[in-house]
């Protein structure tokens, strides 16, 4: 068999994934923060690109109510002429004189002149003057002081050494947001070229800061601090700090024979270790937070339906601007200069037609969610149904994967608060009736109520909740109901039961 080269001509199709393909759907899992970002970027980039900025409709009505006539405005004739505000003109217009105004200045009248009219009429904010060259009270509130800065202050105060202040600055600056030192003692001292035990005597100075329990290292160091500043250090009290284990499993029998304590004891150090603040360091500022902005709102209609808009705070509004390519294209000096204006104009176009798809495809997949959790907007989380996305993605013609791009950190403002749209994807329960299945969140939702209702004298163990929830129609195994109980923090019935006896008693 002769082997020979040919020439063969076959078609096929494949997905190309084109970098503006790729930037549509990360467009689609994007927050509204992270898009934001991405489009700053892209304008800081692209010169065809400009942020299109809303007409602020508060400002016009401001400024019409600015432009009013002063006879027409109520109380207009104040601000007829600057004349209104002479000393005279004010007497007759208050029906006294200035003196019983102002008693203790008797020379305001002879004070009182055009310099007042301009103040009192740009304080009124009816004068020429623009409101925004007033004083502002918010330019002067004091920002909040961070942590950093409030253990800095102490650390200036309390060491007098330059080698032990720089110690401590280090140690400051190995607190995380909760107020805990984790940076490494060797690490530290390794870096500043002294030995551990200076690290350590740092520290310890560090300890008695304010608020108490900052510089800790763990939990039941941050504990100890605190009830040492209350002198409550006791034996007891350390031997119960050592056993948060047990605490956290709610073993008193053990935890009373460890510490030598009787049961109302117990319960006096458990109500002090309560008062306690596990995280002191989050009393200060660590910076600004974002806020969660719904991307889609949902609220009633007059004839019973729903109505779902777009956040129009969360929608990015940007414009390609054709006349600025238009007079600057035709001088382009050579090919570089052509091929970059052209690809600036494509990639604009194409950002701006991905926004816009982004914004149909969210509103498309929130519309359908509404559709199926009709009953729960309604009636509540009892009536929440199963959901996955490929009923979804079926229902408005997408690919399961696009649905799950789209409700990644998306949020929804409804009735009923805000949820994020992945809230309302839950697992299915069998019915034991063989009716309509039920969702997870609920089933959490009545087993949290069913507990939440139990007696002291009637504690209900997870048998008992199964066959309380199969009697409702719920099928569900026993090993479920212990994991969305756990899921929700929620003890063992061994557990609760200790507990509410132990509460009982010392309601005694």
């Amino acid at each position: 068999m002769a082997l020979a080269a040919k020439l063969q001509l076959r078609q096929s199709q494949s997905l190309v994934m084109t970098p503006q393909l790729m930037q549509s759907i990360r467009l689609l899992q994007f927050t509204h923060i992270e898009l934001e970002r991405f489009i700053d970027d892209e304008i800081e980039r692209n010169p065809l690109l400009e942020r299109a900025e809303p007409q602020d409709d508060a400002v016009s009505d401001q400024a019409q109510k600015v432009d009013v006539a002063p006879e027409t405005a109520p109380g207009g004739d104040w601000f007829e002429t600057e004349t209104a505000w002479s000393a005279e003109a004010i007497s007759e217009k208050l029906d006294t004189s200035l003196e019983n105004l102002f008693p203790d200045d008797p020379g305001t009248s002879e004070r009182l002149g055009p310099d007042l009219t301009a103040q009192w009429k740009s304080a009124s904010g009816n004068g020429s003057a623009s409101s925004s060259d007033g004083f502002d009270v918010a330019d002067m509130a004091a920002a909040a002081i961070t942590q950093r800065e409030h253990v800095g202050e102490q650390v200036a105060l309390a060491f007098a050494d330059p080698a032990a202040r720089l110690i401590a600055s280090e140690l400051a600056d190995g607190l995380d947001e909760a107020g805990y030192m984790r940076a490494d003692m060797a690490e530290i001292a390794a870096r500043l070229g002294t030995d551990k035990t200076a690290v350590t005597n740092a520290l310890a100075v560090c300890q008695t800061f304010e608020p108490a329990g900052i510089f800790a290292r763990d939990l039941a160091e941050c504990l100890s601090l605190q009830l040492a500043v209350r002198d409550r250090l006791d034996p007891a009290m350390k031997a119960l700090i050592a056993n948060l284990e047990l605490l956290a499993r709610r073993d008193f029998q053990t935890l009373k024979r460890i510490c030598g304590v009787d049961e109302e004891d117990l319960l006096d150090m458990l109500a002090e270790i309560r008062a306690l603040d596990p995280r002191p360091g989050m009393a200060f500022s660590g910076g600004a937070s974002d806020a969660i902005v719904a991307d889609v709102e949902v609220r009633a209609a007059n004839d019973g339906s729903w109505v779902i808009e777009l956040n129009s705070e969360t929608l990015p509004r940007v414009l390609v601007d054709h006349i600025y390519f238009a007079q600057v294209s035709p001088h382009a000096k050579n090919q570089t200069e052509k091929d970059f204006l052209a690809e600036c104009l494509q990639n604009a176009n194409w950002l701006t037609r991905s926004l816009d798809q982004r914004a149909k495809t969210i509103l498309k997949v929130a519309s359908e969610i509404v559709r199926q959790q009709d009953a729960f907007l309604v009636h509540g989380v009892r009536h929440l149904k199963p959901l996955n996305l490929r009923t979804v993605a079926d229902a408005i013609g997408m690919h399961e994967s696009t649905v799950s791009r789209v409700t990644a950190n998306k949020y929804m403002l409804t009735p009923r608060g805000v949820f994020e749209l992945r809230y309302f994807f839950t697992a299915s329960i069998a019915s034991s009736g063989g009716g309509e299945a039920h969702s997870s969140e609920a089933v959490r939702d009545r087993i949290k109520q069913l507990i939440d209702e139990e007696k002291t004298v009637d504690v209900l163990s997870d048998d008992a909740i199964v066959d309380m929830l199969r009697e409702s129609g719920v099928d569900i195994a026993r090993r479920t109901v212990a994991k969305y109980r756990e899921g929700m923090n929620i003890p063992s019935s061994v557990q609760r039961r200790r507990e509410k006896r132990a509460l009982a008693s010392a309601g005694r």
